[in-house]
């Protein structure tokens, strides 16, 4: 697992933008031949299953590490994801990471599902999960889950845990090897959020994990655009209560219509020249976040862009 004595590349890893099976390996090569040591994947409820694709990946590339950023968990039961990590440690040892996370009620619905106590659930689905790939067995009576099973083996890929309000970071700090935040703010997640996990880990006896922080970044110094671009391509987010009582919680409450701020999208969103982006990522390292996932956020040209935060970041020295 990366921690906060890891290389600075180590530390920074991209997030890479959907697209069919074959065009994600290929940019999974790409960002490998840039020199990027860790990339990212999300994964719709119903899409493409990123774990497919990070298995026939790993056949056609040698080096970079795969993290899903999130697996939604109610796609599968959580001794189905056991196997699946299971496969994943034998086909691409130590280069798999596995974040899950309860995704929301509106993809939840697309199954038939509903959950009245969504973290409560998650937290079963997490104690079965990290038992059946640690242990190889799990014997579980809770309310959602009752199990009994003996695995085929065990599975030494890092399980993580996607977080956004101080329960889910307890969570995190319980029973992961790692909490992942999206669209939170820094000093939310060095106060407020830490603080938890700590709780958490203290918990259970055991020490605090590392802590991975979502990073929107533009490239271009024209401000302007940037807060245009983030106010609509992230427009979904102050929808989601979750979301706007994250921000609030944070000291950037959405406007009175339900707007971004100006303030919360500076504070969210790095751009700049180059070495300013670069800059600007050191410095959130420095303020105690241990890993950064970064997400470009596109103003013009989509692939161009992509392509040059892949060499930007894949530049990036120890």
């Amino acid at each position: 697992m990366v921690t906060s004595m890891a290389t600075v590349a180590d530390r920074i890893g991209l997030n890479l933008r959907r697209g069919t099976p074959a065009e994600t390996i290929s940019r999974i090569q790409q960002a490998e031949q840039a020199g990027i040591r860790s990339i990212w994947m999300t994964m719709g409820a119903l899409g493409a299953d990123t774990l497919a694709v990070f298995a026939a990946a790993s056949m056609v590339t040698e080096r970079v590490r795969m993290s899903s950023g999130i697996v939604p968990a109610f796609t599968r039961h959580p001794l189905g994801l056991a196997g699946e990590a299971l496969a994943l440690d034998g086909i691409a040892p130590g280069r798999i990471r596995l974040g899950i996370g309860t995704s929301h009620g509106p993809t939840m619905a697309a199954y038939g599902l509903s959950v009245d106590q969504p973290l409560e659930w998650f937290g079963e689905y997490v104690q079965i999960l990290h038992s059946a790939m640690r242990d190889g067995a799990v014997t579980l009576a809770g309310r959602w889950y009752q199990v009994d099973a003996t695995m085929a083996g065990t599975s030494s890929v890092p399980l993580l845990v996607s977080a956004l309000r101080p329960r889910a970071w307890e969570l995190a700090g319980e029973l992961s090897d790692g909490g992942v935040s999206w669209l939170c703010p820094v000093d939310y997640l060095t106060g407020e959020a830490r603080d938890a996990m700590q709780r958490g880990a203290e918990r259970a006896g055991r020490p605090v994990p590392p802590m991975v922080a979502q990073v929107p970044v533009a490239l271009t110094t024209d401000r302007a655009a940037v807060r245009a671009a983030a106010s609509a391509q992230l427009a979904n987010y102050r929808r989601l209560p979750f979301y706007a009582r994250m921000f609030a919680a944070a000291g950037y409450p959405l406007t009175p219509e339900g707007e971004f701020t100006d303030g919360l999208l500076d504070h969210l969103v790095i751009s700049g020249s180059d070495d300013e982006i670069v800059a600007q990522l050191s410095e959130r390292l420095n303020l105690g976040l241990d890993e950064l996932l970064v997400s470009h956020l596109p103003v013009g040209d989509v692939g161009a862009e992509e392509q040059h935060l892949m060499h930007l970041l894949g530049a990036i020295g120890p």
